[in-house]
């Protein structure tokens, strides 16, 4: 075409055509999720507040009942839909939000209050995208005028992303401060001191806000614990090997790993007494997941609510991430796992040892770089209990390699696959070895019985040392200091049962 040549009037052109129209981002569902929520616990608003922040609601009656909530808890009165009817009617509003139905309609979307962060999340977000929307669409405007300035227009757009930027960044419900707390709020009221899940202060096996892990080869018995601590969860036995158990109020069973095999064990423990209570208060999840948890990370958490569970059980580790050894993935599974914990949802972990050491001697004491997968799947759990034996065999031993407070064991147990339950071998029981001991015991004599022969390493006399401080503590035994040794030699200090204990048994 010639220079100077204009263009045909029939030759289209995309600036002549008329812009799609666009609609905004937002989600709905999130929104009546998080009314509902409200409206169920007043409490719940505390919680969304900060994350919501302000004119976050897309629909407008949304924000008008949003409002009455707050205006009801302020006022620390009820927020149930009977309360909000009576509000809105007084204020105008009642009939243009939907009227009595539709509140009680939202009452009625009820994922549990334990997800309405996550949902708040939602709504902030898609409200953000909104401005950000409404930015941009502005700017174009502005292009799209006659003699628009490019430098007055770019300036435009940079104060409204500090304003933006520093909205968020001020803001309550911004991400870098949702969760951060005051030092002696988190010292002393973030249950730091609460009782434990399974065992004593002074000997926790599962403790609260940190995850339990299993850890042993095919065979040996991870199911047949697991399920005997989780059916005492339930309220169906108040001890597990001897150690008191804390009750649940519902339990999400991930049998990811052969669930028919899974069905047939718990059989063992169920009768037909516990079907009100199996009904109600434990669901069970055939199969893998939707996704595997470094893919989502926010799936584990999202479970948790929609089945109003407060504690899960993952069996096994290795169908829930895509795979075990990669450090990434393992960091990622790990941000999974502290997002459900701090949600409040109490996590139980079946998971498999290195093929390598399967076989080891059954006297071998095992070691956390035993347990299949990236160091980082171990180093974020809060308690890992390992079982070394020989598949199918019913006496196993049990070691807790890492602990909240005082460790157990090494425990010789036995299983009864019959009946599905677990007893503890008296014979390795410090309290019965040192009953049993007239001449008493030292640290490293304890330790030598508990390792089963062998010489003891100065870390299994300190434990034992441990085991027989605590005995002393509870009155069981008495403590009779050694002599430093020296030229003539020393005496180790030497531990006796006590009167109190003899007594008690004879």
């Amino acid at each position: 075409m010639p220079q100077g040549t204009t263009l045909p009037s029939q030759m289209p052109s995309r600036f002549d055509e008329a812009p799609a129209p666009m609609e905004p981002p937002f989600n709905v569902d999130a929104e009546r999720a998080v009314l509902g929520a409200c409206m169920h616990k007043s409490d719940v608003i505390d919680a969304v507040r900060p994350i919501v922040g302000e004119d976050a609601f897309y629909r407008p009656a949304h924000e008008t009942i949003w409002r009455a909530l707050l205006a009801q808890h302020r006022e620390d009165k009820p927020t149930d839909p009977i309360v909000l009817t009576e509000l809105l009617q007084q204020q105008g509003d009642l009939e243009r939000v939907g009227g009595r139905p539709y509140l009680h309609q939202l009452a009625d979307v009820h994922y549990g209050t334990g997800g309405a962060e996550h949902h708040a999340e939602i709504i902030r977000e898609k409200a953000n995208l909104r401005r950000l929307l409404a930015s941009a669409i502005h700017t174009v405007q502005r292009a799209q005028e006659p003699g628009a300035d490019p430098e007055a227009i770019r300036s435009e757009v940079e104060a409204e992303m500090r304003a933006e930027r520093e909205r968020a960044l001020a803001s309550g419900q911004g991400r870098l401060n949702r969760f951060a707390t005051d030092g002696w709020s988190f010292v002393k009221e973030t249950g730091a001191d609460a009782e434990p899940l399974w065992g004593t202060r002074d000997t926790t096996v599962w403790a609260p806000g940190e995850s339990l892990m299993i850890v042993g080869a095919p065979g040996v018995g991870k199911t047949t614990l697991a399920h005997q601590v989780i059916f005492a969860r339930l309220g169906l036995s108040e001890t597990v090997l001897e150690m008191p158990v804390a009750p649940s109020r519902r339990v999400l069973y991930l049998a990811m790993d052969r669930p028919r095999q899974i069905a047939r064990a718990m059989d063992r423990r169920v009768f037909p007494t516990d079907e009100k209570l199996l009904r109600e208060r434990l669901v069970v999840w055939e199969g893998p997941l939707p996704a595997t948890l470094d893919k989502e990370p926010d799936l584990l958490a999202d479970l948790a609510s929609a089945h109003r569970a407060d504690t899960i059980v993952i069996d096994s580790l290795k169908d829930a991430v895509s795979t075990m050894v990669d450090d990434s993935l393992a960091v990622a599974f790990h941000n999974a796992r502290m997002r459900a914990l701090r949600n409040g949802v109490e996590i139980m972990e079946l998971h498999h040892q290195r093929k390598a050491t399967a076989d080891a001697p059954r006297g071998q004491r095992p070691s956390l770089d035993q347990v299949y997968g990236s160091t980082w799947i171990t180093a974020g759990a809060g308690s890992v209990l390992f079982i070394t034996g020989r598949a199918g065999d019913p006496a196993v031993t049990l070691h807790h390699l890492k602990t909240p407070t005082g460790e157990i064991g090494p425990l010789d147990v036995t299983h009864d696959h019959v009946r599905g339950t677990t007893t503890v071998d008296p014979s390795k029981d410090p309290a019965v070895l040192l009953r049993n001991a007239p001449s008493g015991l030292t640290a490293r004599d304890l330790a030598a019985i508990l390792i089963g022969g062998g010489e003891p390493d100065r870390a299994d006399v300190e434990k034992a040392r441990r085991h027989l401080a605590r005995l002393v503590d509870s009155g069981l035994a008495t403590k009779a200091d050694g002599i430093a040794g020296g030229a003539g030699g020393g005496q180790q200090t030497r531990y006796y049962a006590s009167a109190r204990h003899l007594t008690a048994v004879g």
